[in-house]
This record gives structure tokens, C-alpha cells and sequence, in this order.
């Protein structure tokens, strides 16, 4: 009998129902027959500030790829605000026109058709990555649907849930004193831990900051920092040589990004902590790059910012390589499938629901936490029902 490695449960009946769909689906096409997208702008509660950037607003973009067979795969990628239009553009002028009638099955097939609309040298090679993102995104939901299979268990399932940590300690204390903000995320949310923003002060005041989280979480919680290329190498390292004792589990971006790669090689050596990066990075590629270099100990690469699913995963098979793990930068709604896949997965990041309302208020069918953790459910695809109304209420495109 074949047990599930985390929980132990059985998942004989799920691997001879993959079979018996592959079996079903042998030679059998899945034509994409249109791509649809809504755009969404929804303003939050409350300015939320890093160390060195600042937003008002959260944007994202639904897309549904719809195939002749009448399965749709849906999906809604991505934070962007300002080039929310632009990414939108893209996905209909360059990327539909190249998917109509191709077969959602062949995945790496879709990908490879739609990866040029990265290539335009005058715009943001995220923009492009992006709406790649978006649609990759969904065709995976719509072969997932396809099988009758959850993504988290078709692309691998070595766990049946997924520990989840907020992403919080924004200057300014937005959402209240350090405390009391820590202790909502323990107590009232659930979660397992938080990433602190740090970068924006001066190492002493930053790790005063960090130990007024500690204090109040205690020692189980879960605690990473994130300077969002913030210090120098010289402040990383002294930053990390203060909250030594502090039990943290990665210092996330540490340093400016002119030379990151090197300087985070060296806030690694010089500073003790585990260091975690690949958010900012485009490609695969730039992520082996930080691997080779023994930059990095965590990688979070995201899947929604470049390329879909489909570059997150072959970016994890690197990463196992190199005995790095893999995290996921924010997303939870494709991160939770993808790091429950891998044997070397890391946390699910949400926000506070005033700094990410799509997480909580977008998707109505999303589980409970259980002991910090989402359990996956076995709903096929992504499994997400999104809300309608709430969507209605706050798209572009009335």
C-alpha cells in the first residue's frame, strides 16, 4: 500500500484515478477555444510601506482559458496596480492569438508558444512574464479539471497540507503595534509564523523591531525578516550578528540589488542566518545562478511574477539539486499547490486580509487552517470558487 509521506493517508485510489484518466484522455485533444480576462482594482484599508516602496492599492487578473470541451481553467495572477492594463493588453494581443486552437494538454507546448510575448526589449520584461503567468496558470487549472485531479497532487503531492505565514511588520505599524499585530496573526488567523519587513532603519532600531516580534510571539512561532534589497552588506551582516539568538528562519532579500548575488553569498557567510531570494528573479536560470554562487539557502521564486507554474517547477527541480528549499513569494492560490508538490517546499505567504484582500475575500471556498496549516483539498485543478459578487463589485472592465 502506498502511503502519503506527511499524513499517511491513502492515496492509492488517487494515483489509480490518474491512470484511469490518462488512460481516458490517450490521444484526445483539448482545444483552447478562447481566452477571457477581468481585471480587478480594489483599494486598501490603510498605506502599507516597505523599506523602500509603498502601495494603496492591490490589483490583480482573472483569466479563464476556455476549451472547445467546455472545461474552463481559471485563475487570478499577479499584484500589479499601475501596469495592470498593460499586462492585460499583452495577454490579448500577443498571447490568445498564438494559444487559439493549440491543445491545453501539451503544456510545455502552450509555454513555448507564448514565451515570446517576454522578449519585447522596450517594456518591462515583467510585464510580459506576467501575462505569461496568467495564462500558463489557467491552462494548468484546465488540465487539472481535465484529469479530475488536484494540481498539489498531480504535480507531485508530497504533502497534503501546507504550513502558512503572513507577510507583516510594515513601517508606520499600519496594522497596530508590533504585538498586538503578531498576536492576531497567532491567534485570530492561525498561522504558523510571519515574515517581518526590516531595511528601511538602521540595523539597532530594525533588530529592536524583530525582538519585540519575538517577545510577543514566543519561541514556536514561525519568524523570517525581509529587507527587500534594503542594507548594505556591512548592515546585513550586523543586523544578523544581533538577532543572532532570535530563532530566525531566513533573512529574506537582504541587501541592494546592484550586487546581490556576491553581497548575499556573503551576509550568508559573514552573517549566520539562512538566506532566502528569487522573487526579483526572471527566469529559471537567474535562480541556478544564485544557487551556484551559495547565495541563497531558500529559494522563492514566483510562479505569477515570471512565467506560471510551469518555469516555478522546473526552478524547484534546480533548487533540489543544490539542496536548496523552495518558498514562494506571496500568491497563495497557485503557492499552496506548488509547495505541497515538492518534498523540499517551505511556507504558503497571505497577508493581513487589509494588505491582500483577494485571499481572503476573492476565494469562497478556501479551507480553514488546521495547527497553521491549509489543508489541500481534493477538488480538481486549483479546486477555487471564486466570488463573484465580490469581483462584480470591483472590476475594470464595467
Amino acid at each position: 500500500m502506498t502511503t502519503h509521506p506527511a499524513s499517511g493517508a491513502n492515496i492509492d485510489s488517487h494515483a489509480s484515478s490518474v491512470v484511469d484518466a490518462v488512460t481516458t484522455l490517450e490521444g484526445r485533444q483539448l482545444p483552447i477555444r478562447e481566452i477571457r480576462t477581468i481585471p480587478v482594482r480594489v483599494p486598501l484599508a490603510r498605506e502599507f510601506k516597505g523599506s523602500y516602496y509603498r502601495m494603496t492599492h492591490r490589483a490583480t487578473l482573472i483569466i479563464q482559458v476556455i476549451t472547445t470541451e467546455g472545461i474552463v481553467g481559471e485563475a487570478y495572477v499577479g499584484d500589479e496596480d499601475a501596469a495592470a492594463a498593460e499586462i492585460n493588453a499583452v495577454v490579448h494581443q500577443e498571447i490568445a492569438p498564438r494559444l487559439i486552437g493549440l491543445n491545453a494538454l501539451a503544456t510545455e507546448r502552450c509555454w513555448q508558444v507564448a514565451y515570446p510575448a517576454t522578449f519585447d526589449i522596450l517594456r518591462d520584461r515583467r510585464i510580459g512574464l506576467v501575462a505569461l503567468a496568467a495564462v500558463d496558470t489557467a491552462i494548468w487549472d484546465a488540465v487539472g479539471k481535465a484529469l479530475a485531479q488536484p494540481l498539489w497532487l498531480l504535480w507531485g503531492g508530497a504533502r497534503d497540507s501546507v504550513p502558512m505565514t503572513a507577510i507583516g511588520g510594515y513601517y508606520g505599524e499600519p496594522l497596530g503595534p508590533i504585538a498586538e499585530e503578531v498576536a492576531y496573526y497567532r491567534d485570530e488567523l492561525g498561522l504558523a509564523g510571519m515574515k517581518f519587513k526590516v531595511g528601511g532603519r538602521t540595523p539597532e532600531i530594525d533588530a529592536a523591531r524583530i525582538r519585540q516580534a519575538r517577545d510577543a510571539a514566543g519561541d514556536e512561532f514561525v519568524l523570517c525578516i525581509d529587507a527587500n534589497q534594503g542594507y548594505s552588506v556591512e548592515d546585513a551582516v550586523d543586523l544578523a550578528h544581533r538577532i543572532a539568538d532570535l530563532g530566525i528562519e531566513w533573512f529574506e532579500e537582504p541587501v541592494l540589488w546592484h550586487n546581490d548575488v556576491r553581497s548575499m553569498r556573503d551576509v550568508r557567510y559573514r552573517g549566520g542566518l539562512p538566506v532566502c531570494a528569487g522573487q526579483s528573479e526572471l527566469s529559471p536560470s537567474g535562480c541556478r545562478d544564485l544557487m551556484e554562487a551559495g547565495a541563497i539557502d531558500v529559494c522563492n521564486f514566483d510562479a505569477s511574477w515570471s512565467g506560471g507554474p510551469t518555469a516555478w517547477r522546473r526552478t524547484a527541480a534546480i533548487a533540489g539539486s543544490y539542496d536548496v528549499r523552495m518558498g514562494h513569494h506571496e500568491e497563495p492560490q497557485v503557492s499552496t499547490h506548488l509547495l505541497a508538490s515538492i518534498p523540499h517546499g517551505t511556507y504558503a505567504e497571505c497577508f493581513h486580509p487589509d494588505r491582500d484582500p483577494f485571499w481572503w475575500r476573492l476565494i469562497a471556498n478556501r479551507p480553514a487552517l488546521v495547527d497553521g496549516r491549509l489543508p489541500m483539498q481534493p477538488n480538481p485543478g486549483l479546486g477555487w470558487e471564486l466570488d463573484w459578487e465580490y469581483i462584480n463589485a470591483h472590476r475594470l472592465d464595467r
